[in-house]
C-alpha cells in the first residue's frame, strides 16, 4: 500500500445480509465497514465461489485490507450459490441480478451511495452484466482476468471448444452445489460430494477427459449440475449470449480499469475490453502483469520461470500506489468519492504492462503499441525460421494427426491445474514429438521486443474433411529451454482436404527476445485437454475418429509465416 493512503482502521463485519431480487429470491452478502458511520464509498465483488472462503477473499482485492482504507466492502454469492437462494444456472441471471444489487449497496447503511466492483474471472464478468444494465448507483469497475467474447476463451477458441476448464469448473463449483442442492440423509448427502470429488481427482491425475463426442461428456452432467457452457451450448445456443460483453461497451458508462495476465486464460478479452472501452472514451485504465490465472500464479516463479519479486501482484510496492489492491483502491476512490473525479485530469499513460524477458513495468500511452511494426519470419523447410522472405522451392512439411493420441497441453494460458498448471515451461517434452512440426530462427544477434498481437499464417491442406491447425510462439534460452508465450487454435470444420490459407490468432504478449535467444514456432494439431479434438470426420457429434495426415507448404508460391509486433529498441 502506498504511504499516502489513509491509516488502518478498524473493521466490523456483518454476515449474511439479505438482499430481494425484484423476482422475490434473496441473495446474502457478508458486508465490512471501517470504524465510524461513513458514509463511505461502496465496493461491490459479486461471485459464485463462496462469500465467506478466505483464501478468494484475498484474492485481487482483500476487503479487510479495503475497509481498513475507509471502503465499506459488499461480498454477495450470487444466485443459488451457497447462502444465496434460487436457481444456480452460470450467468443466466447476473444482469438483472447485478443491477439490483448495485442499488441496494448505494441504500445500506455507511454507503454514501456511490459503488464500485471488482474481481476477476467470473465474478469480473458479473461487473460487466451489471454496467450493462446501468444502475444509476454504479460509478466505477475494476474487471480482472475476465473475457469479451465467450467463444473467444471462455465457451471456445478458433472453433474449438475450451474443454479443459469446462470440465475442470464444472465439478470444482459442483461440489458445493451438490452439499446445498442433494436431499436425504447426511450420509447421502456425503456420498453425493464424494462422488464429485473422485470424478475431479481423476481429471487431477489426467483422467476422465477421453469420452467422445467431447459435448456428450458425462463427467459433470451425470452429477446434476451444470458445466462452464462449452458443453451446454450444444443443446442450450443461448449460453453465449448470457455472458457476452463484446458488442455492449457502449452501453458501459462508468470508468473502467483492466487488469490481466500475460499467461491468464482470458487475456485477449481484458485487452479487447480495454481497448474498447478507450475507443469510446470512457476513462479506462491497463495493467497487465506476467501472470496467470490461479492465485499461485500470480507471484514469482510464474511456471518455471522467475520474473523477479517486482512482477508480483500483491504485496510488493511495484506501482505508484503500491501493489495491485492499491492501484485498484486509488481507481475506485476516485470515482466513488464525491470531490475527487472534477480534480482529476486524463491519465498520459493509462497503460501499465511488464515486458518479459527484459522483466520490467514499462507505462505507455495506448494499446495497441502505436510505434510497434508488423514483421514475418518465414516457416522453411528442415526447420528453419527465417525473416525476410520465403525460400523458393522448399519442400512441404508434412506430419500425421491422431486423435487417438493428441498433443498433450503444457502451461499456457489455462485453468487445468493441478492437471496443467499455468505460465511458461519448457516445451522439450512436446518438441519431441513426431507431431509436433517445430521452426527455429538462428540465435538473436540483438535483442527483440514483440509487444502486441501475434498470429501465424499457413497455406496448409490435410487428408481429413475437417481438422484443427495449433501454432505456438516460443523463446528458446541459450541452454536450449524452450518456452512459451503465446499460441492458437482454428478449426476448419470443412474443406480441410483442399490446399488453404489459414490464419491462427495467437492473441498477445510483451517479450524481449535476448541476444543469444532464438524465436520458436510450433505447428501441430492439437492440444490437449484444453481444447477439444478434432475427430477429422467433419462430425464432431460422432464418437469415430480418422487419422489425418496433414501438410504444411512453405515455398514463395505458398508461404507460412508467423507475424510480430516487433518494437524498436
Amino acid at each position: 500500500m502506498s504511504a499516502s493512503t489513509p491509516p488502518p482502521a478498524a473493521v466490523t463485519v456483518e454476515l449474511d445480509v439479505p438482499a430481494r431480487m425484484r423476482d422475490g429470491v434473496t441473495l446474502r452478502a457478508n458486508v465490512y465497514r471501517p470504524s465510524g458511520t461513513g458514509p463511505w464509498p461502496t465496493l461491490l465483488a459479486r461471485l459464485p465461489y463462496r462469500k465467506d472462503d478466505p483464501r478468494l477473499m484475498s484474492f485481487w482485492l482483500d476487503p479487510i485490507e479495503a475497509a481498513r482504507h475507509g471502503f465499506m466492502v459488499v461480498v454477495q454469492d450470487t444466485r443459488g450459490r451457497f447462502a444465496s437462494e434460487g436457481e444456480w444456472l452460470p450467468f443466466r441471471y447476473e444482469r438483472e441480478d447485478g443491477y439490483d444489487t448495485v442499488e441496494w449497496a448505494a441504500r445500506l447503511p455507511g454507503s454514501n451511495g456511490r459503488v464500485g466492483m471488482y474481481g476477476p474471472s467470473y465474478f469480473g464478468n458479473t461487473q460487466w452484466l451489471a454496467a450493462i444494465e446501468q444502475p444509476p448507483s454504479l460509478a466505477s469497475i475494476s474487471p480482472a482476468c475476465t473475457w469479451s467474447e465467450p467463444l473467444d476463451g471462455l465457451l471456445a477458441r478458433g472453433g474449438a471448444l475450451e474443454f479443459g476448464v469446462s470440465l475442470h469448473w464444472g465439478l470444482e463449483t459442483g461440489a458445493g452445489h451438490v452439499a446445498l442442492k442433494v436431499e436425504g440423509s447426511d450420509e447421502e448427502r456425503a456420498r453425493a460430494v464424494g462422488a464429485v470429488l473422485d470424478d475431479y481427482d481423476r481429471l487431477a491425475a489426467g483422467r476422465g477427459y477421453e469420452h467422445l463426442p467431447a459435448h456428450e461428456s458425462t463427467v459433470v452432467s451425470r452429477h446434476g449440475v451444470p458445466d462452464l457452457g462449452s458443453l451446454r451450448m450444444a443443446t442450450e445456443p443461448d449460453v453465449p449470449a448470457w455472458c457476452r460483453v463484446a458488442g455492449q461497451h457502449e452501453r458501459v458508462t462508468v470508468p473502467s480499469f483492466h487488469i490481466g495476465g500475460w499467461y491468464d486464460i482470458f487475456l485477449q478479452g481484458t485487452l479487447d475490453n480495454y481497448v474498447a472501452m478507450a475507443a469510446l472514451g470512457r476513462p479506462s485504465r491497463l495493467l497487465v502483469g506476467p501472470w496467470g490465472h490461479e492465485p499461485e500464479a500470480l507471484s514469482d516463479p510464474i511456471g518455471e520461470l522467475r520474473f523477479g519479486i517486482r512482477a508480483g501482484a500483491l504485496g510488493v510496492p511495484a506501482h505508484p500506489h503500491g501493489d495491485v489492491t492499491g492501484e485498484q483502491l486509488a481507481w475506485h476512490r476516485r470515482y466513488l468519492t464525491p470531490d475527487a473525479a472534477p480534480q482529476q485530469e486524463p491519465d498520459e499513460t493509462p497503460v501499465r504492462i511488464f515486458v518479459m524477458g527484459r522483466n520490467e513495468w514499462r507505462d505507455e500511452r495506448a494499446w495497441p503499441l502505436e510505434r510497434a511494426r508488423e514483421e514475418r519470419w518465414f516457416l522453411g523447410a528442415g526447420g528453419d525460421l527465417l525473416p525476410g522472405a520465403a525460400r523458393d522451392g522448399d519442400e512441404p512439411t508434412t506430419f500425421v494427426y491422431d486423435p487417438a493420441d493428441p498433443v498433450p497441453t503444457v502451461g499456457g494460458h489455462v485453468v487445468l491445474k493441478p492437471t496443467v498448471p499455468s505460465g511458461p515451461f519448457d516445451q522439450a517434452g512436446v518438441e519431441a514429438r513426431e507431431d509436433v512440426c517445430v521452426f527455429t530462427s538462428e540465435p538473436l544477434r540483438e535483442e527483440l521486443e514483440v509487444t502486441g498481437r501475434v498470429r501465424v499464417v499457413l497455406h496448409a491442406e490435410s487428408s481429413a474433411p475437417s481438422t484443427d491447425w495449433v501454432a505456438r510462439l516460443c523463446d528458446v534460452h541459450p541452454d536450449g529451454r524452450s518456452f512459451n508465450l503465446c499460441d492458437g487454435i482454428l478449426r476448419v470444420v470443412e474443406g480441410a482436404d483442399a490446399p488453404r490459407r489459414v490464419e491462427i490468432d495467437l492473441w498477445s504478449t510483451s517479450n524481449v527476445f535476448l541476444a543469444g535467444h532464438r524465436l520458436r514456432v510450433h505447428v501441430t494439431s492439437s492440444s490437449f485437454p484444453r481444447w477439444d479434438r478434432n475427430l477429422n470426420t467433419g462430425d464432431q457429434r460422432d464418437a469415430r475418429f480418422e487419422v489425418a495426415r496433414q501438410r504444411i507448404h512453405h515455398d514463395a508460391e505458398r508461404p507460412s509465416y508467423i507475424e510480430l509486433p516487433v518494437v524498436a529498441s
